[in-house]
């Protein structure tokens, strides 16, 4: 056992190291590699022993009574450190947490797992726990111990698998990584803490011991608010961001939390938005994965500051009444050396074959969402977002490839789930298990899913069989839309369906209408750079668009660059070009998207019935030849109607007319053709009289000029309004 300990191939340190009973007397053993000695000291008297050395690096004093309280006293050619000895302390695990753990009950693991600053017995320290259940020895290693794994080796809960140790005098921003041993004692490459709360700046890859998140919260009447809200009922416009290039500081680098509150916050509030999306920004190895492939479940990324510079960047939202939604990815990691691939030897948090574990579209792995112990890894990392940092929404990344299990591959490369079905009814369970838990412990949190498939109940309730979301986004609306506009406005009108369509099977789900960061990458261009036509014509075609896009049902979400029209492909290694906005023609569509953010705020029948087939009604639904379409938005009672009109033609429509339901002067309060945003300036001089000709079933119509390549928005005018 000496030489095991010595080797540190020893699987049960703490029955040997620290103080035990031996013969009629008691012995202290400790671990002291590369030390010329160690001395045991008792307290409080203060009396040193030196202890024998036992063989490389072991060492042991003998004492006739029980040394109930001692140090250590290492003694190096360096010089001499006093230390308390991690081996005699007591386990801080108890077997009713680990059995919660063990069967799925530990609703917060992060918790309890990881590198926690600790008091124990009035001493300072860190203690840490790790589940590797089938490693043979598992130790702490870093700076602390010049990552010698011989040194620090953990205490084992052998029905839990679950591993821990409480290392005195370590204090918060200590690096650290676990060394283990497999089950046949092969060394594995070190690895990152799954729980780590804080991580090295990469491409560095050590964990941080963490310290406790000490924020002055201002939002306690923004989270009140948010609680007793109905979010389907208020406006929500998204502004998405990859935060580290978004706009870059004086000296060419991308901006961190503090930096980006006081220029992100006042350009989110000034051009309307009510919510920032956020990319995500748990911490990823690769920067081409844009965060897609996370390493470190609990932790910001070390690239834009410490955790709490995140929280203050949140509170600052919240202050400025703006809701903080964070990309979260739950359906892959990346097969680095240093994360949970093989993390105890065996395939722990991913699948053992191929067909069910490795994600082929990216070369990354797929979780073992069967296993009680990874559902947990998971469900805790959404509640810590949520809980610690004040987050307001999780939107859910490729939710899709979640719940197939032949999602992009070929009939031999998939496994059926127990009834034979394609269906993974283990991803399904942990969906429900997700969206029941945040809204049962945080009301008014949304959860949104990128779901790309036809899958029912989405956003349906659990109870009913429905996987709980909050939201989908509504990736059909995208394709088709972005298609339709793409096409020559010549051939737009055998294509009419392309934008008809999604009222179809708009009220199915709960929709986000995204135009999102994966459609500006991978050659697909810029959204401005995928209007047709010459320069007028592709700035009027995303005026157009946009203005179709805020009237129509669902919340809104832009990728930045959009708003004001970013010509060339987004790429994550530079800033947007802000120098556009020099440009009368970018200054105008940013100007409109502002105002449509307004309109959106400002007028309820916008927002208020989105998920209601009563808040939409076709006027002009199949005007084909003309490429025109015309709908009316409801609020419901006391709210004026919205009327929208759009011409995806360069051709000026005169004389058209359109039925209305109320008589009397409807408001031009949209044009999205309008000078002010760079466009020809045709339209109604501000306001229209109704005729007392009826029109497409309704009694009253008006006599439009429709300009070219443009969305008109009119209101009626009631005296409440």
């Amino acid at each position: 056992m000496v030489r095991a300990l010595s080797l540190g191939t020893c699987g049960e340190p703490f029955d040997w190291l620290g103080a035990h009973p031996f013969g009629d007397g008691w012995y202290v053993a400790a671990v002291a590699h590369g030390a010329e000695g160690v001395d045991v000291i008792l307290e409080p008297e203060g009396d040193a022993r030196p202890a024998r050395a036992l063989a490389d690096g072991v060492f042991a004093a003998e004492f006739s009574h029980r040394p109930n309280e001692y140090r250590l006293r290492i003694r190096r050619p360096a010089g001499d450190t006093v230390i308390y000895d991690p081996y005699s302390f007591d386990a801080l695990l108890p077997e009713t947490t680990l059995q919660a753990f063990h069967g799925g009950q530990l609703h917060h693991p992060g918790d309890l797992f990881g590198a926690h600053l600790t008091h124990l017995d009035g001493v300072e320290g860190v203690h840490f726990s790790v589940w590797a259940p089938n490693a043979r020895r598992v130790s702490v290693v870093g700076d602390f111990n010049q990552w010698d794994g011989r040194r620090h080796v953990m205490r084992r809960h052998v029905r839990e698998g679950v591993w821990e140790i409480f290392i005195p005098g370590l204090k918060a921003g200590a690096v650290y990584k676990y060394e283990l041993l497999d089950s046949n004692a092969h060394l594995l490459p070190l690895k990152a803490d799954p729980f780590a709360r804080r991580t090295e700046l990469p491409p560095a890859t050590a964990s941080m011991v963490a310290a406790q998140l000490k924020i002055n919260w201002h939002d306690a009447s923004w989270i009140a608010h948010r609680e007793s809200v109905d979010h389907q009922r208020i406006p929500i416009s998204i502004y998405e961001v990859h935060v580290s290039s978004w706009q870059w500081d004086e000296h060419g680098r991308p901006l961190n939390w503090d930096a980006l509150a006081t220029r992100l916050i006042p350009y989110v509030q000034a051009h309307g938005f009510t919510h920032i999306e956020l990319m995500p920004i748990s911490e990823y190895p690769f920067g081409g994965s844009w965060g897609y492939q996370p390493i470190a479940m609990y932790a910001p990324t070390a690239r834009m500051g410490r955790p709490e510079a995140f929280a203050r960047f949140v509170d600052s939202c919240h202050v400025a009444g703006i809701g903080v939604i964070i990309d979260w990815v739950s359906a892959h990691f990346p097969s680095d050396e240093h994360g949970l691939r093989d993390f105890d030897g065996t395939k722990l948090y991913e699948h053992s074959d191929p067909r069910e574990g490795v994600h082929q579209d990216w070369d990354t792995l797929i979780y073992n969402y069967g296993r009680h112990e990874v559902q947990q890894y998971l469900l805790g990392s959404a509640a810590y977002w949520v809980r610690h940092f004040h987050i307001d929404g999780l939107r859910v990344d490729a939710v899709a490839s979640m719940l197939y299990r032949d999602y992009s591959r070929t009939h031999d490369q998939w496994i059926p789930n127990k009834h034979g079905g394609r269906e993974n009814l283990e991803a399904i369970a942990f969906l429900q298990a997700l969206n029941d838990m945040i809204a049962r412990e945080q009301p008014g949190v949304l959860v949104m899913a990128e779901e790309s498939t036809a899958w029912p109940g989405v956003t349906g309730g659990v109870a009913d069989g429905g996987l709980g979301f909050s939201y989908k986004w509504n990736m059909g609306w995208m394709h088709d839309s972005l298609n339709y506009m793409s096409r020559d406005p010549l051939y737009r009108r055998y294509h009419h369906n392309d934008l008809t369509f999604s009222m179809v099977y708009a009220y199915t789900e709960k929709f986000i209408l995204p135009l999102s960061h994966d459609e500006v990458v991978h050659g697909k261009g810029s959204l401005i750079s995928r209007m047709p036509g010459d320069r007028w014509r592709k700035f009027a075609n995303l005026r157009a668009y946009f203005g179709f896009m805020w009237t129509h049902p669902g919340k809104k979400l832009l990728f930045m660059g959009g708003e004001f029209a970013q010509q060339r492909e987004w790429h994550h290694d530079r800033p947007l070009d802000w120098h556009l906005l020099k440009d009368p023609m970018h200054d105008g569509v940013q100007k409109l998207v502002g105002d449509l953010n307004s309109l959106l705020v400002h007028e309820p029948a916008l927002h208020r019935c989105d998920h209601d087939p009563e808040g939409f009604e076709w006027v002009v639904g199949d005007d084909a030849h003309s490429s025109v379409y015309a709908y009316l938005r409801h609020g419901g009672e006391g709210v004026p109607p919205i009327l929208v009109v759009c011409n995806f033609t360069p051709r000026v429509r005169h004389h058209y007319r359109i039925g209305v339901p109320e008589q009397g002067i409807w408001h031009e309060i949209c044009n999205t053709d309008s000078a002010h945003y760079g466009g020809s300036n045709l339209g109604n001089h501000g306001q229209l009289h109704t005729d007392n000709i009826e029109c497409r079933g309704h009694p009253h119509s008006l006599n439009l000029l429709v300009p070219p390549l443009a969305t008109l928005v009119f209101r009626a005018e009631r005296s409440e309004a």
